[in-house]
């Protein structure tokens, strides 16, 4: 299984794709605030030395990231993060970046609570043996002594990809494929390679999401694949938004 987002060395950007990661992450961070214009078109022009095509083509693309909106005598403005469209593979590696806030963490916490305990239900269901292998392949992986942050988030991030692939749905799939990036940056944030028995505890609640699948209960693999993401989210000691 190949996790393409982060394994694969990532491929030259060409000059479009540079100011648009360029102006893109401007607005993500803020240095663009929301509602404000972007600058003149000639300063543009002359900050990128580029042609009017290509800064068309350039802003035709934040749109349809909902980034921006252009409109006649008005100009080109900075959208509301309502219209943000975080399941754009490159704005979402964009927000990654930057760095994760704690409101993005939570956001991916309670997304993917929603999605892969069913993931995990379906799988139980549908997986192949193969799909199964994948899964006992990346918790050997986890189990392996010196890992750093990063390599036990890879071999974490491989189980839950394999979850989405055994499911059976090709869109709870292509969900984990886009997400990958900003999964494997929350994974290296509440990584336990930090405390042995923590790690294997881990190990160990990410074996029982596959026994349960293995042995065809839905219902227990959904129960197991909440309690990791849960256990994830609160090594992360976030403050709770809703506290009174």
């Amino acid at each position: 299984m190949t996790l393409s987002t982060w394994s694969s060395p990532e491929r030259p950007l060409s000059h479009h794709e540079q100011i648009v990661r360029t102006l893109g992450m401007e607005i993500l961070s803020g240095a663009m605030p929301v509602g404000v214009n972007l600058p003149p078109e000639p300063d543009l022009l002359v900050r990128f030395q580029i042609s009017r095509t290509v800064l068309r083509e350039v802003m035709k693309t934040l749109a349809a990231k909902g980034l921006v909106v252009s409109k006649t005598r008005v100009g080109t403005k900075v959208q509301d993060p309502a219209h943000w469209n975080f399941f754009d593979a490159d704005l979402l590696s964009w927000r990654v970046s930057l760095g994760l806030d704690d409101a993005m963490r939570r956001h991916l916490y309670e997304m993917r609570s929603a999605v892969e305990p069913r993931a995990a239900a379906l799988a139980a269901r549908r997986r192949t043996p193969e799909q199964l292998a994948d899964m006992r392949r990346a918790i050997a992986r986890m189990a392996q002594p010196g890992h750093n942050r990063r390599s036990f988030a890879e071999a974490d991030l491989a189980f839950h990809v394999a979850v989405s692939a055994a499911s059976g749905n090709p869109m709870m799939r292509s969900l984990a494929a886009v997400i990958e990036a900003a999964l494997l940056a929350s994974f290296s944030l509440s990584s336990p390679v930090d405390e042995s028995t923590l790690q294997q505890e881990v190990v160990d609640s990410h074996a029982a999401i596959a026994e349960a699948i293995e042995a065809g209960d839905s219902g227990r693999a959904a129960r197991a694949m909440l309690a990791v993401i849960d256990s994830g989210f609160d090594r992360l000691d976030l403050p709770d938004p809703d506290a009174l």
